[in-house]
């Protein structure tokens, strides 16, 4: 018998519960005995608990160290803030991970972009450090600390190193804001002389911007404050076909949730036609995270081999298959 794991599983709101489900029945018939508890958060309990997030979830996550999320709405403007930014800030997840990858059988400009965007997770200009003066402007605070820069360089260096690769390129705008980002890149300097073994070259975020479009096969680990982070993983994932293709993980010193990044989709929620790609990628990113290799490997590869016969893909990715019959097909190869 092998061993169970104990996993916190957030369905999430619109398509979350329906890329979950495909996620879960994969890893079961990988051979990964998991025993999920199932909590919900997001709109649908907020009317009942007045909060997008309430208790048991955070005590379940506590409890089992890992969980697995699908998309949860947040409304732009108003209403609760972001449940993924309240757990990262709760849990310290600082490290947030973006594999950003090219499939063959997914449509892309690209054929061989594979690197990974690590972008500190708890503060920059997300510390939600602002606030109004008067009724004429508003202020936000940008922090950025050495401890948690520090902390997110030796990730990114680690997380190279482990991976076999090669690079690690520090996104900053140093030459304007000389004191926060001039922190940010100073620091990550001084870590990278640990770490002989990595290349490691500083970049000016927008100059990223453009050489990721030109030629992002280059790029091999990008480690950056937290707004370039976001900017930049979901550009990356516009390289590679889109964020229903690009998984993503919140890890910290010994909590980590993995989730897809794309929104909760209401338009299609409950049609049966939902892409679970980047929810199953996420998985398989947890997989690797709680040592289940050997599984994580034989579902990425079903995963590439579907996406490439290109014979049962969902709507967005060029097919008219079911999220069901997506699933059963990779569970085929699984088999």
């Amino acid at each position: 018998m092998s061993k169970e794991y104990n996993i916190t599983l957030i369905p999430g709101d619109g398509i979350g519960p329906e890329v979950t489900e495909a996620a879960t029945q994969i890893i079961k018939e990988a051979g990964v005995n998991i025993k999920w508890d199932v909590v919900e958060a997001g709109a649908k309990v907020m009317e009942e608990y007045n909060t997008p997030l309430p208790e048991y979830v955070i005590e379940s996550i506590e409890k089992n160290k890992i969980g697995l999320k699908g998309p949860i709405t947040t409304p732009v403007g108003k209403g609760f803030r972001s449940v993924n930014v309240a757990l990262r800030q709760k849990f310290n997840l600082y490290a947030n991970v973006r594999p950003i990858k090219t499939y063959k059988g997914i449509k892309s400009r690209y054929d061989n972009v594979d690197l990974v965007i690590v972008r500190e997770n708890t503060e920059d200009l997300y510390g939600g450090i602002e606030h109004m003066i008067g009724d004429y402007a508003a202020e936000t605070i940008k922090l950025i600390t050495k401890e948690a820069t520090e902390k997110i360089a030796k990730f990114a260096f680690e997380y190279a190193r482990n991976e076999g690769r090669k690079k690690v390129t520090v996104v900053h705008k140093a030459n304007i804001m000389k004191f926060s980002d001039g922190l940010f890149l100073n620091t990550t300097r001084n870590v990278a002389k640990n770490y002989p073994d990595i290349g490691f070259e500083d970049m000016i975020v927008d100059a990223m911007s453009m050489k990721l479009v030109q030629n992002p096969e280059k790029y091999d680990v990008l480690v950056m404050p937290n707004l370039y982070g976001d900017i930049l993983s979901d550009m990356g994932a516009g390289l590679v076909g889109g964020l229903g293709v690009v998984p993503g993980a919140n890890i910290g010193k010994d909590i980590a949730i993995f989730e897809s990044v794309h929104g909760s989709a209401p338009d299609i929620a409950g049609k049966g036609i939902a892409n679970p790609v980047a929810t199953i990628l996420s998985s398989v990113m947890m997989l690797k995270y709680i040592g289940e290799t050997e599984a994580a490997s034989r579902i990425h590869n079903a995963v590439s081999r579907v996406l490439e016969e290109g014979k049962k893909l969902t709507g967005d990715l060029g097919g008219n298959a079911t999220t069901k019959e997506f699933t059963a097909e990779i569970i085929k190869y699984l088999k």
